[in-house]
């Protein structure tokens, strides 16, 4: 005859039981998150690269083409323009000015193949600076990897608060 086991302690024994061969995926969902979060935030940073240098063809590698552009002035009166993506990359090699832009405290969202990348800026040029505001980047993951689909940023030249990068180095170096 079987010796009597209450129901809470068979209950817990099963449990743990359970426990013991349920494989647990939390670690690979966090690495995946983390190597997502990772590369997309590395797009973002060879945008900014890709601008200070002037080139079309590593801006291209990372925005699609048909993707779109607005800036937000804020003052002294609200202004919006657009630019798509093609007419920004062409816009690069003509540019006279050294254009260095800068973010800090990004925040990442990851949903599947989309991310949003949200994160206050400073951007200068010719090591002058013009502005500063929120950068606003959507991205999809395409068969190439993370992809710049759009971005949206405002542009406010006064009451910016010093970045916490610091000033921008000699001759325009971030």
């Amino acid at each position: 005859m079987k010796p009597w086991i209450p129901s809470a302690a068979r209950a817990a024994s099963l449990l743990v039981c359970a426990l013991a061969v349920a494989p647990f995926p939390v670690r690979a969902q966090e690495t995946d998150e983390d190597a997502d979060r990772t590369a997309v935030l590395a797009v973002v940073q060879e945008f900014f690269d890709a601008m200070t240098a002037a080139d079309s063809a590593r801006t291209g590698a990372v925005m699609l083409r048909d993707g779109m552009n607005y800036g937000i002035r804020l003052e002294p009166e609200y202004f919006l323009a657009s630019m798509s993506t093609a007419d920004y990359m062409a816009s690069l090699p003509g540019r006279e000015s050294r254009i260095v832009e800068r973010i800090w405290d990004p925040t990442v969202l990851l949903h599947g193949p989309l991310a949003v990348v949200w994160a206050p800026y400073d951007i200068h040029g010719d090591g002058e600076f013009l502005h500063c505001g929120v950068d606003a980047f959507t991205l999809l993951r395409t068969d190439a990897g993370w992809k710049i689909a759009g971005v949206a940023f405002t542009m406010e030249p006064t009451g910016c608060a010093p970045s916490p990068l610091g000033p921008v180095g000699d001759a325009g170096a971030p």
